[in-house]
């Protein structure tokens, strides 16, 4: 099958959506599909405000469909909201060419948390949005439920995964924490303001906190929190060995809908504290962490869990099955049906 992938979130942007995508086409094409990405960088595009990180693409609905009708695409999947998702959902329906839709980012409280717009506005547009879908995939029945409260129930699970080869419950030979206090509480991700970081830099459990990543609120997190260690972005076996030489990860966000960096740290053996909100609490298993709306409470709590339970079940999270899931809930072109 031919599947174009329309996509405001792309590269070299490091993120949840990206990594996800990144991952789902390589799957995709390992089985013999054909996948097309039509992200920012085919586009001119401007810095988005309050994140320039984050480039808003100018491609119109005409540019989109060029592109789609040029790669001969049977499926059409829209990741994102922005603009060149509105222009891939505008052209879809003049074409009356059914489409997918997904849900990654709880948007309502994004935005709300940029600029201080009611989150209850921006479900008016979320609605309208995914309402045409032939199906929004969600990654958790949590978020399947949110979704059904407010008016879009026709949805399919589209679960996560994680790199089981290179995350995975072995320490490095080098401990890249050994001159710091222990316990090391771990943060990985953007470092952004919808990620709430300053939750986790203010709690006082002994040990250190270190902060990996990067993002538009590093430099002022960094001087106002300088007990913390600010590592800068890692990848490969750099991240494994802070997933794995950490003794408790903490995922401070209440906005995120799953959470990779979750999963990536329990197949390392790391459990996990976080808030009991969608995302961890879908995630986070007796036993493999803990959640509480105290963030201290929490940590302590998920540093006395058992190593070899955070592994076991962040094991079980499979990038080839998260691919099927895709497929399956794609609308090859002249089909047209809604998820039940």
């Amino acid at each position: 099958m031919r599947v174009a992938i329309v996509t405001d979130a792309w590269e070299p942007q490091v993120n949840g959506v990206v990594r996800t995508l990144q991952v789902t086409r390589r799957e995709l094409e390992a089985r013999g599909h054909d996948v097309a990405i039509l992200g920012p960088d085919r586009f001119r595009s401007l810095p988005c405000p309050t994140y320039p990180e984050i480039r808003l693409a100018l491609g119109g609905p005409a540019a989109i469909g060029r592109i789609i009708a040029g790669f001969g695409a049977e499926a059409v999947h829209i990741a994102t909201e922005g603009p060149l998702g509105l222009a891939a959902r505008r052209w879809c329906l003049r074409q009356g060419r059914s489409f997918t839709t997904a849900y990654h980012t709880h948007f309502p409280d994004y935005v709300a948390a940029r600029t201080r717009l009611p989150a209850a506005w921006v479900w008016h547009y979320i609605r309208w949005f995914h309402g045409p879908a032939a199906a929004v995939l969600v990654s958790t029945p949590t978020l399947r439920r949110m979704l059904a409260a407010h008016g879009l129930a026709h949805t399919r699970l589209w679960g996560r995964g994680a790199d089981l080869g290179l995350f995975r419950p072995h320490r490095s030979a080098v401990d890249p924490f050994a001159d710091l206090p222990r316990p090391i509480q771990l943060y990985v991700g953007r470092v952004a303001i919808e990620k709430n970081l300053p939750a986790f830099l203010e709690t006082r459990h002994p040990g250190t906190r270190v902060v990996v990543g990067d993002g538009p609120a590093r430099a002022m997190l960094a001087a106002r929190y300088p007990d913390a260690r600010f590592l800068g972005a890692l990848s490969g076996e750099a991240l494994a060995a802070a997933y794995a030489g950490a003794d408790v990860f903490v995922f401070p966000s209440r906005t995120d809908t799953f959470g990779l960096v979750m999963i990536e740290a329990l197949a390392c053996g790391t459990p996990v504290a976080a808030y009991p909100v969608p995302g961890p609490a879908d995630i986070i298993t007796p036993g493999t962490g803990a959640l509480d709306e105290n963030l201290e409470t929490a940590i302590a709590r998920a540093l006395a869990c058992d190593r070899a339970l955070c592994a076991a079940r962040g094991a079980g999270f499979g990038w080839a099955e998260s691919a099927r899931q895709f497929l399956d809930a794609l609308v090859p072109d002249g089909e047209v049906r809604r998820a039940a």
